[in-house]
């Protein structure tokens, strides 16, 4: 009797373990150096939901992880001590050999020039020309269009811009479209933003090699969800909210 207890006890802790392990997903973590809207502290920006809803259609625990330093992100992500990056432009792959791109885009940042004088007009690179600007030394997006600008200042940080608008310092603002809106919410400031975008960029999701495999699932899963209505309404949630 007692051989035979001892043999149901061992096939039903046989039984629990391996249900446990269907259970539990497999746990990964892809880097960004973007803060609100696109991540927070409590999860549940527009970036952490999406990356978490497509890979957890898969069968994946992801999380968004957030580096101050945006180059320590692709690296960690290259190297493996990351699972990846979120919210990268095409085409990084070419230098961080590693990384292998989930082929459907997360989304498109806009980079928009703001101001607060309704009377401004902004249109194009060339129409900047007659107003003090200022954007974050490093985005070469606005380095590379504004190098010819007669007036164009830098600085380090986003709130130094925010504030020179705020003071009346500068005319204009040169920022991507989101992280925009969601500052000038936060400091109660009412801003322009000009339309069309100065410019427009496709944004994805990367992966190390040693999860290669998941790149077309989850691609898929994402798709899916622009087509059922869940991307949707994560964005209406999270971005729409600060137009």
């Amino acid at each position: 009797m007692t051989n035979k207890f001892s043999a149901i006890f061992v096939l039903l802790l046989s039984v629990m373990f391996h249900f446990d392990g269907a259970l539990a997903a497999e746990k990964i973590y892809l880097s960004s150096g973007i803060r609100d809207p696109f991540t927070t502290i409590n999860k549940d920006g527009f970036i952490d939901q999406i990356v978490r809803e497509a890979f957890s259609r898969i069968g994946v625990d992801a999380e968004v992880i957030v580096y101050q330093n945006s180059a320590k992100s692709l690296s960690n992500a290259n190297s493996g001590i990351d699972d990846g990056a979120a919210l990268r432009i095409k085409g990084i792959d070419k230098k961080f050999t590693n990384l292998v791109i989930v082929p459907e885009k997360l989304m498109d940042n806009d980079f928009i020039a703001y101001s607060l004088g309704m009377n401004k007009m902004v249109s194009d690179w060339k129409s900047l020309e007659k107003y003090k600007i200022t954007h974050i030394e490093g985005w070469q997006i606005f380095k590379n269009n504004t190098k010819n600008h007669p007036n164009v200042t830098l600085v380090k940080t986003p709130q130094e811009m925010f504030d020179s608008l705020s003071q009346l310092e500068i005319d204009v603002i040169l920022y991507e479209r989101w992280q925009g809106l969601w500052r000038a919410k936060e400091m109660g400031l009412k801003v322009k933003s000009h339309e069309p975008p100065l410019a427009s960029v496709e944004m994805f999701m990367y992966l190390n090699n040693k999860h290669k495999d998941k790149a077309i699932p989850v691609a898929t899963a994402l798709a899916q969800m622009k087509k059922d209505g869940t991307y949707e309404r994560i964005y209406n949630q999270t971005l729409a909210i600060l137009k």
